[in-house]
């Protein structure tokens, strides 16, 4: 199939106008300006017209069991409100209303132009009950040990045997250890050991929070209160950051996407300044959830320093009010306005290819990249159009993943 638009984002090179791509086998075999393609390979199969095709939206970080909670929880007065209020809607709640929000979830995500999601899975059962998605989720298994009592190495043996008899779904399949104050330095050292052995990605909450900061540098805070309340040993908090200790244990990998990391002290940063953190750290920020639960400043451009790549994604809809990467583009450029547009659009597409070791197949148009693309209209010139990229504020009408194209 040959596809024809009147601009081209391949995100690996400047924007091309009238512009064609070349899809054969779920992959992008050729692209470039019509004149070549067309000399190349014959005439389009598909003109787009007034267009601009760019790489589908990559979510770097979501909950899709938590869709039914748009709107349920006010903004908290503390974390610890809000977990314990999270945890109360849960409680009434089963497998079937989980298996509907995460397809509602999914049908809300390409809705908004999301052709990859990487999902936080806290009930991995649900799989066995949903069709394959029509785009490519990696299903993250959330692992607790707060109150299990559970091995550890029970915990990874359990993700594993969920992920099973899910060959042929597009995505993949990875580990969570939820966060510091719910998942052992076990879990995490576990989780390390398995992902070296496996390949498989691992994904963590970590320095979400100024209680969360409280709770391991100070021993003190409602996070700390609420967890010694439920039992949990506090014998790692009053040392050092969760990073910071993890990190020296030897149970963080490098290779870990980073889920939120907007409380992080000198020390921590002069950690990520070195080996082997130096270059490699990945995370994943949520604008509008961050501004929901009134954080600090996201420390961007500190991050930026250590090479750090930064991704968006949305959280959940207990946190936020849509699964719309655009939304957050445009919150995070209020916070930053003097980032470019288009540095701004590598956070959903360059990105998090990175983070999921897809550098090459995901985020942009190139030969050999995954065929995943989506159209917007456009009629200006190409000069603007990354700024008209994120001005965008209707629903995606036109899809493509792995080269079949998605109508909405």
């Amino acid at each position: 199939m040959i596809l024809r638009a009147r601009t081209l984002v391949p995100m690996c090179g400047p924007p091309l106008e009238d512009a064609a791509v070349v899809v054969r086998e779920g992959r992008v075999a050729d692209c470039g300006p019509v004149r070549e393609i067309e000399a190349r390979h014959g005439p389009a199969d598909l003109d787009l017209g007034e267009q601009v095709l760019l790489p589908g939206l990559i979510n770097a970080h979501c909950h899709l069991d938590y869709t039914m909670m748009r709107k349920s929880i006010r903004a908290p007065k503390s974390f610890a409100d809000w977990v314990q209020r999270i945890n109360a809607l849960k409680r009434t709640l089963d497998l079937d209303d989980y298996r509907k929000a995460v397809e509602d979830g999914l049908s809300e995500a390409r809705h908004w132009g999301t052709t990859s999601l990487l999902n936080i899975e806290s009930y991995p059962e649900l799989l066995v009950r949903l069709a394959p998605p029509a785009i490519r989720v990696w299903w993250y298994y959330e692992m607790i040990d707060l109150r299990l009592r559970l091995p550890t190495d029970e915990l990874i043996a359990g993700a594993l045997a969920f992920f099973d008899g899910r060959e042929g779904w597009l995505g993949g399949f990875g580990l969570s250890p939820h966060a510091p104050y719910t998942a052992s330095e076990g879990l995490y050292r576990l989780s390390r050991e398995c992902a070296e052995k496996t390949g498989m990605p691992v994904t963590t909450h970590l320095a979400e929070s100024r209680e969360e900061t409280a709770m391991f540098r100070e021993r003190s805070g409602p996070l700390f209160h609420f967890l010694e309340s439920l039992g949990r040993d506090m014998s790692d908090c009053g040392e050092q950051s969760a990073f910071g200790r993890l990190s020296d244990h030897g149970a963080l990998d490098p290779g870990t996407l980073f889920a939120h990391m907007n409380e992080l002290s000198d020390d921590d940063f002069a950690r990520l300044g070195g080996p082997p953190w130096r270059d490699r750290l990945q995370v994943a920020h949520c604008p509008r959830s961050h501004a929901y639960f009134g954080h600090a400043p996201f420390p961007y451009r500190r991050l930026c320093a250590t090479g750090a790549t930064v991704s968006l994604g949305t959280d959940s809809l207990a946190s936020c009010d849509s699964l719309n990467l655009f939304a957050e583009m445009r919150h995070f450029r209020d916070t930053h306005p003097d980032l470019p547009a288009r540095e701004i659009l590598a956070m959903v597409t360059l990105h998090p290819a990175r983070a999921l070791r897809l550098d090459g197949e995901l985020g942009r148009i190139a030969p050999g990249a995954l065929a995943d693309l989506i159209a917007l209209p456009f009629t200006g010139n190409a000069a603007g159009v990354y700024n008209s990229v994120l001005a965008h504020e209707d629903p995606v009408r036109w899809l493509m993943v792995h080269g079949q194209i998605l109508t909405d």
